[in-house]
């Protein structure tokens, strides 16, 4: 299997040399395509931190990151964007989709601003909205669908330009327990369908359960991490709920 992300001994500080504080202290770790990992921590544990050096909306203090080989810690600040929008998909927690475009129109802008021919955008959206089961809601605004549908236009905006890599950030974390579960059905479709690589921040044990591989993190480092293998979902689950109790996470939370 293909390396498509490689985490070489990373560090993050911020504050000044009187009061630092190490928000990741030394992560290494590496990721396959195809792969779908979850990444859990209490909070301060360094997680969404990870995930904003990852995307390159923050920057290492020490280290390297590689994606398909290329180091990312050394690309010019003025080809970052471009780096994003050609390599990235996002999947976020508050969706940020323009209410002002219907649900094909804020799918069909990712590979509008990619630069695609015009003449394969609408075929592009409709393949990727029935792989979605969102077909019905693509001439609907953001407004007039539920919140589930809302991540689920989402999660084709991420999907449509074939990213190297996606990153979530608590997709889950303002959607219902059957709107959680349905978008979570799809995240596990983009990866077993579409190959898709899948890093997703999450603090949550049931939506971390659908995950191929949980990285904890705590203080700043990987604590542990737990590979699903043959186990069921439910047996997975249960794993994660003893390593969320050593890390002292809170269960009251867990769905």
């Amino acid at each position: 299997m293909k390396q498509i992300l490689k985490i070489e001994h990373i560090e993050k500080y911020y504050g000044n040399k009187g009061n630092i504080t190490k928000a990741i202290d030394d992560i290494s770790f590496e990721v396959q395509n195809g792969e779908f990992i979850a990444i859990m921590g209490a909070s301060g544990s360094g997680k969404t931190t990870l995930l904003n050096c990852i995307s390159t909306i923050d920057t290492v203090s020490a280290g390297h990151i590689f994606l398909d080989n290329a180091d990312i810690t050394e690309i010019m600040e003025k080809e970052l964007a471009r780096f994003r929008r050609e390599n990235l998909g996002f999947i976020f927690q508050d969706f940020n989709l323009l209410d002002t475009l219907t649900i094909s129109e804020n799918i069909a802008m990712a590979l509008t601003i990619n630069k695609v021919p015009v003449e394969e955008i609408d075929p592009r959206v409709k393949k990727m909205a029935e792989k979605l089961d969102i077909v019905p809601i693509l001439d609907k605004f953001p407004y007039q669908v539920s919140g589930g549908q809302k991540q689920r236009c989402a999660c084709a905006r991420a999907m449509i330009n074939s990213p190297k890599l996606i990153l979530a950030d608590e997709p889950t974390g303002a959607l219902d327990s059957h709107s959680a579960q349905m978008l979570l059905t799809t995240i596990q479709t983009m990866n077993q369908e579409f190959d898709a690589t899948i890093l997703m921040v999450t603090h949550d044990a049931f939506t971390a359960s659908y995950a191929k591989r949980i990285l904890f993190l705590k203080d700043g480092h990987i604590f542990t991490e737990i590979i699903r293998g043959e186990q069921s979902r439910k047996q997975l689950f249960g794993k994660i709920l003893d390593v969320m109790t050593l890390l002292g996470g809170d269960l009251s939370d867990v769905r």
